[in-house]
């Protein structure tokens, strides 16, 4: 998939770029891009996240690192380059900042699904308004508060058996502290972002190592500037 901007093509206009030092790290770096003025201009500063407690695998789409595909349970975040899907927390609707993104109030019924043989697999559900097909989900009212915000990746979507589900961005446990494969950061930092997605503005992540970012730069269209 090339990012291109051209006034034939509706391409993305904003980035978020994520960075490991290496496929193994759970230490990582984003920052924030926007196509303006026919440039990629860096928005906030660049700050830090953390990883999957292995670190990174090939997500479903775009190769961008040599080894395997990412597989439910081994948790690694997914490389390559996605899409965004809705925002959530513990707020509700009314009380929750002003997001572009569609919201999902996050409650004690709310689940994500794991299992790959529910039809629900790697889609948040409302227990109490279908049918149970499933053994193992994530609950997303949790104590440590991990959800209180986030926002879904749309990685395998649509869900292919065992490719990983329930990968978001979401508050983290502290500097250094893994995720089960998700990206997480500081509430500061979630709300920013958050706030700043536009869904008209067509966001990508791109999710990688700092050396195979370096050696793809023309496919992701960004200028020498934008690192």
């Amino acid at each position: 998939m090339a990012i291109s901007n051209t006034a034939q093509t509706k391409s993305p206009t904003q980035l978020v770029v994520v960075l490991s030092e290496h496929p193994d790290s759970i230490n990582a770096q984003l920052s924030k891009y926007e196509f303006i003025n026919s440039h990629w201009n860096q928005i906030g500063t660049t700050h830090d996240v953390t990883l999957g407690r292995t670190g990174l695998a090939n997500g479903i789409g775009q190769q961008l690192l040599k080894g395997n595909l990412k597989q439910e349970g081994d948790g690694k975040s997914p490389a390559g380059i996605f899409e965004f899907g809705t925002a959530f927390g513990y707020a509700s609707k009314q009380e929750a900042p002003d997001f572009k993104l569609p919201y999902v109030q996050i409650t004690e019924v709310t689940q994500c699904i794991e299992d790959g043989k529910s039809k629900y697999y790697n889609q948040i559900v409302n227990n109490t308004k279908v049918t149970k097909d499933w053994e193992t989900a994530d609950f997303m009212k949790r104590a440590d508060d991990l959800y209180k915000w986030g926002v879904f990746v749309k990685h395998n979507t649509p869900a292919k058996l065992e490719a990983g589900s329930c990968i978001f961005f979401h508050l983290w446990r502290g500097p250094g502290k893994h995720t089960a494969g998700c990206t997480a950061m500081t509430e500061e930092n979630m709300l920013n972002l958050i706030k700043w997605l536009d869904p008209s503005k067509e966001p990508r992540l791109i999710q990688v190592t700092g050396e195979e970012y370096s050696d793809s730069k023309k496919i992701f269209g960004l200028l020498d500037s934008a690192r």
